[in-house]
């Protein structure tokens, strides 16, 4: 569905950030890329959607396909317009509009207004507290109220692939799970294609058919989601667990030296 060949992205001409980054994101599963902060993660997910331009980015290699069709010199909407949307971190709503204009604005691609009607109704029912909360002004719910509604606004563009950067930063675990369980479900019968940007190397593992792992605008690592959870060194380093089962300190994970074949 969507492949990342070789891209490089710069920033203000000087700034090398992506350097060959390769992926695919199979069609109809959920895929997964890992790492620290600042490996390279968020920047990945804007240049497939087109906005790195707004923030003085440009992808200056290789190229980046959906179903065949090279989107990385489109522009944002046309991007949306293809059928990939981004979900970006921090739960950015509307504030002064209710939930349910929130979720009109996420249609903005939608001149149908019985299919207008029928992407809110079908929003609400994964998302039964929105619809109980639709005449409420957006910057009044809860954290784990507006990810939802980000989640759900995204949906309304009737999108083949979402772009879902940190849906479990900032709220409590029984929302995280929620969540997690709501983005399960809407694969599974949605056939929604998910890539999904998470620190949290166990929930995100929980829920992908495949995922990459990143360092320094560097893929190196890949495989099945069964094989990353089997693998020692992300045992020991995203996971937090040595080879025996136990849990090393955050002092021993920072200075955690990675095998020098991760750097090949």
């Amino acid at each position: 569905m969507l492949n990342l060949n070789n891209i490089e992205v710069i920033y203000d001409g000087v700034i090398l950030v992506l350097k060959g980054v390769s992926l695919e994101v199979r069609e109809g599963g959920i895929t997964t890329l890992l790492g620290a902060n600042g490996a390279g993660k968020t920047t990945t997910l804007k240049a497939v959607s087109g906005v790195l331009r707004t923030e003085r980015g440009e992808v200056t290699k290789g190229h980046i396909d959906l179903a065949g069709e090279r989107i990385d010199r489109l522009a944002p909407y046309e991007v949306v317009r293809r059928g990939v949307v981004q979900v970006f971190e921090g739960r950015r709503v509307f504030e002064h509009l209710t939930t349910e204009e929130n979720l009109v604005v996420g249609a903005h691609i939608q001149s149908d207004r019985q299919r207008l009607a029928g992407g809110i109704e079908r929003v609400y029912e994964y998302f039964p507290r929105l619809k109980e909360r639709r005449g409420v002004q957006a910057g009044y719910l809860s954290g784990g109220e507006q990810q939802m509604l980000v989640i759900g606004r995204a949906l309304m563009s009737d999108p083949k692939v979402v772009l879902l950067d940190e849906p479990s930063l900032g709220l409590a675990p029984m929302l995280v799970e929620e969540i997690f369980q709501i983005v399960q479900r809407l694969n599974r019968e949605q056939k929604l294609t998910v890539l999904l940007v998470e620190q949290n190397a166990t929930l995100a593992l929980g829920i992908a058919d495949h995922g990459y792992v990143m360092e320094n605008g560097r893929i190196v690592l890949d495989g099945t989601a069964d094989q990353l959870r089997d693998n020692a060194d992300i045992k020991e380093f995203y996971l937090g667990l040595t080879e025996v089962g136990a849990r090393k300190s955050y002092r021993d994970v920072k200075h955690y030296k990675r095998r020098k074949r991760w750097l090949s």
